[in-house]
This record gives structure tokens, sequence and C-alpha cells, in this order.
């Protein structure tokens, strides 16, 4: 089953999106973010909480100066552990008690913090490769069923309530548990600290809740003879923290999306641009597979005029993974089956736009969202619609499957839906796993022809982003109908600019290991 769709079209939006990419890689070279400092903050081994229960890593870098900060955490931390001789997670500790000031020891050369650091990056590093091969050794052991995989969510607001829900999905047919966020944490500037009970519409991202659920899904992959991945959200204001701490706890999947933030949570662009590149890095070196967050653009703008915006910002959110070293593998690209159920060969044009994705991204392994906007609470036609979400996911080849609940519009899907969910998605996708092998499509049919008109629109769309520039063309309303301004929204402030001897040494390291250009901002080699 093969699209026929104008190739060069293709090569000429990767040149595009290319030349959209490279200003904004340029702004990020030249700065940095105070997520990003607590971040390699974090990679050190700081962890806990201080006075108040403000984490530790806030602590150490709001007492920077600007001065100081403008050189990165780095140096200033590194000239405390030179001088105090203390192990980066005791002395964040001691400085978040009053014992000591982290700019207390600015006479220090810089040679000695350099110095003074380089073991604990090494072991940091380390931390995260260790998990890395330790999940693969485990999918060796204990490997995946086919694709689509199987995406199936858990929300109580308490991680031991999610506990249970997650190891019953995965007992029922999930391949893929994610846990939701609790609502609003995407704004909340630090992460919180140890185990959760409580959250509104989902579960907060700790490193501790982190450490729980992978124990969990850990022990019924044993059980159950597959590897049962586990996946959360790297967004909003603490992204390349919610990165480090998915690192090390294993995490297998991180939503991360170029735009998202920006779009939908107003996060100022240039702290998300910044923030995901560090971030992707991270997600590139630990094996982390990104989603992407495409789908959303369809719920603030129609699904079928819309199709080229989505189109465009796979091809941008590609470029810019590729940037921070991601190879195709990891870069989960999103899409989703949101086109109206009553508009006249709807199946067809979601057929098309899917199709259209594989065929252009052929090694990314795209992650598939099912219907939510036109889900009405008429629980029979829902399952009815999933039923075709489901068929359209199999024959067109997708990687990663949300599956579709029955209860969409109604409340937080029990129990019981999700296995209804996952039984529906089994059903269909077994009865008709070769389906998209056995057919072909009619040369200048309907379906092809969709394909290739939004192909064509997204080749304009991203002309005129290059031109106009892709801050710009946010704030003119170039992707779901949303404008944002270049120096406003949440975050703004905790963006600044990179002085002469700003170092971050796992910045620098990363680098090194993903085989990226010394010249930062430059594509990886490895597509």
């Amino acid at each position: 089953m093969e699209l026929r769709i104008d190739r060069s079209s293709v090569e000429r939006c990767r040149a595009l999106a290319q030349a959209i990419a490279a200003p904004v890689s340029d702004f990020i070279d030249a700065h940095s973010t105070v997520a990003v400092e607590r971040s390699v903050l974090r990679l050190l081994g700081v962890d806990g909480v201080g006075a108040d229960e403000i984490p530790v890593p806030n602590v150490i870098v709001d007492a920077l100066g600007a001065d100081a900060k403008a050189d990165g955490v780095s140096l200033a931390f590194g000239r405390a552990v030179a001088e105090t001789g203390l192990a980066p997670e005791i002395l964040g500790r001691e400085i978040a008690a009053g014992s000591h000031a982290v700019t207390d020891f600015a006479r220090v050369p810089a040679e000695a913090a350099r110095a003074a650091l380089r073991p604990h990056v090494e072991a940091g590093l380390e931390r995260v490769r260790s998990r890395r091969v330790e999940r693969d050794e485990r999918l060796a052991r204990l490997p995946q069923q086919p694709a689509p995989l199987l995406y199936v969510i858990v929300a109580s607001g308490n991680i031991y309530e999610d506990r249970t829900a997650a190891v019953a999905a995965a007992e029922a047919g999930a391949q893929i548990i994610a846990v939701i966020r609790s609502t609003g944490q995407s704004l909340l500037d630090f992460v919180p600290y140890g185990p959760t009970t409580e959250g509104f519409g989902g579960t907060y991202a700790t490193q501790a809740n982190f450490k729980i659920m992978r124990e969990a899904l850990d022990e019924a992959s044993e059980r159950l003879g597959r590897y049962v991945m586990l996946t959360n959200y790297a967004s909003g204001l603490c992204m390349p923290e919610i990165a480090t701490t998915a690192a090390l706890e294993r995490l297998d999947m991180l939503l991360n999306d170029s735009m998202y933030g920006i779009l939908f949570r107003d996060i100022n662009m240039k702290r998300t641009f910044v923030d995901q590149h560090f971030s992707r890095m991270l997600n590139a070196y630990s094996g982390i597979v990104i989603n992407t967050g495409e789908d959303n653009y369809l719920t603030t703008a129609d699904a079928v005029e819309q199709a080229h915006a989505v189109l465009a910002s796979q091809f941008i959110n590609e470029e810019f993974a590729h940037r921070a070293g991601m190879p195709d593998r990891q870069i989960g690209l999103g899409d989703a089956y949101e086109i109206s159920p009553d508009l006249e060969d709807g199946f067809l044009f979601q057929v098309a736009q899917a199709q259209l994705a594989r065929q252009i991204f052929p090694q990314a392994p795209l992650k598939y969202m099912p219907p939510t906007k036109h889900m009405t609470g008429d629980i029979f036609k829902g399952h009815l619609i999933d039923a075709l979400f489901n068929l359209t996911s199999v024959m067109t080849g997708q990687t990663i499957h949300l599956c579709g609940m029955l209860t969409e519009a109604i409340h937080t899907p029990f129990l019981g839906d999700r296995v209804l969910a996952i039984e529906n998605a089994q059903y269909v996708m077994n009865t008709a796993r070769h389906f998209g092998e056995e057919i072909s499509f009619k040369d200048g049919g309907r379906i092809e022809t969709r394909a290739r008109d939004v192909l064509s629109d997204c080749e304009r769309l991203l002309s005129r982003v290059a031109e106009t520039g892709m801050m710009e063309s946010i704030e003119g309303k170039a992707f779901a109908d949303v404008s944002r301004p270049p120096d406003g929204g949440r975050g703004f402030d905790g963006v600044f600019a990179r002085g002469p001897e700003y170092w971050n040494p796992f910045e620098e390291a990363l680098r090194a290991e993903l085989g990226l250009s010394a010249a930062r901002g430059a594509a990886a080699a490895v597509r």
C-alpha cells in the first residue's frame, strides 16, 4: 500500500524545515534557562528539598547573581565542590540548609572547578547510560508484541492507585502505560519531591513516582513475559528536569514537543526552544522515545483544514530532534484521528493523513492519537469510531497507538473502559493485521488526491514560515490558530544570555557522545 506523492516536495519541505530551525538554533546556542541549569545539578546528584519544601536545585540556581548565572551553575557549584571537597548531593543539602552559599567561592579558579566536577559528570552520565543498557537487555529478553503498541493512560492523582491501574491495564494487554500529570504541573517552575497521593486530573511527575511505577511495571513485565513501557510528560517549565529524572529512572517514552507548551500552555517560546534542545539531547543519549504533540492542534482547529499544519509541525519537530542528535527511531511524531465522523469520506481522509505520515517518516515510531474531539457520550457510536481508528492504525503501520475510550467525554475512564478499549484494538488489529499489504490506492483517487493536497499545502506553509521566521510565525497564528508573542508567556524571566565563560559540562559531553558538530545547532549526522 503506497501513495504516489511528489518526493521532491518532501525533500523541499525538509530543506525548509532546516531553514526554519537554523535561526532558532542560533538563539539556543547563545542562551540557557534556569531549568537547564537545575538539570545540570540533578545530573550531578543534587536532590532533595530545603526550607518550605523548595527543591535544592531551585535554591542553588535562584541564589546565583546575574553574572554567575551567565557563566552557568556548573562553574559556581564546581568552585564550591573544589573548595569544600564535598560530594554534590551533600553540598547541595548544606547549601539549602544555609551552611554554605554557592556564591562564596568566586575566587576559586575555573580550572579547579572543572577538575572537581569532572568525575561527578562522568558518574552522572554513567547512571544514565546504565539505565539505557538495562532497558536494552530487558527488551532483548522480554520482547514487545508487534506494533501498533497499545498505549493506555492512568490518571488517578494517587501514584499508588495509578500503580494498581497500570498493572491491571498491562495484564489486559496494554504495552505502554502513560501516567498523566496533575493539571497545571507544566506551569510549576519546580519539580515536586517524593511520592504524591493527591492530584487533579492526573498524578504529579516526580522522580519518586517514576521509580514506583517503573518497579511495578518491571515486576509485571517479568510475569507477563513482555516488556511494558512507561511514559510521562517532559514539557512545561521543567521540561529538561523531567527528562533528567526520566533518564535516571528508565522511562521509555516522554511527551516532548517543540511547540506544545508555547501554543497550549502559554509558556514563553524562547524558554521552550532552549529547554527542548537540552531535553532532546538527554533523551537521545538515554534512548527515550519522544512523543510529539501535533494531535493537540486538532483540538483548537479543524482537522481537515489544518491537516497541512500538522504535517508541517512534524517536519519541524523532526528537524529540531535531529539537531539534538536524535535518530529517527526515537522521534515519535504525532497525529490524530480527529476528523468529524459526520463528514462524508472522512475515513478516507484519515487514511490519507496516516499513510502520508508513514511514508514521509518511514523510520519514525509514529504515535497515533484516538478520536476525542467529536465524542458525544454515545458509547456505542464512540466504540465504533474507535474501531475505525484502530483499523486506520494497523493498515497504515502506525507504531504507538493510544487506545480510544468509549466513555470519552463522560468521565475519567474506569478500568473496565480500558479493558474494552484494549479488546477493541486487539480484535481489529489481529483480524486486519496484514490488510495494508493486500490493497493499493487508486491512482488519482480520493485518498491519493487528499494526500497530495495536504503535502502541497504543507510546503506552502513551511515556505511562509521560513520567510517570516519561526517565532514571528507562531505570533501570527501559523499553528493551531493560536498566537503567542516571542517575549511573552510564562517563564520568560528564566531565560538568560550565556556569558563568555559559560560552561555546561553535560552539554559538552552529550554533544561528543551523540556525534554532534562542535558548532552548536548543526544538525546531527544521524538521521
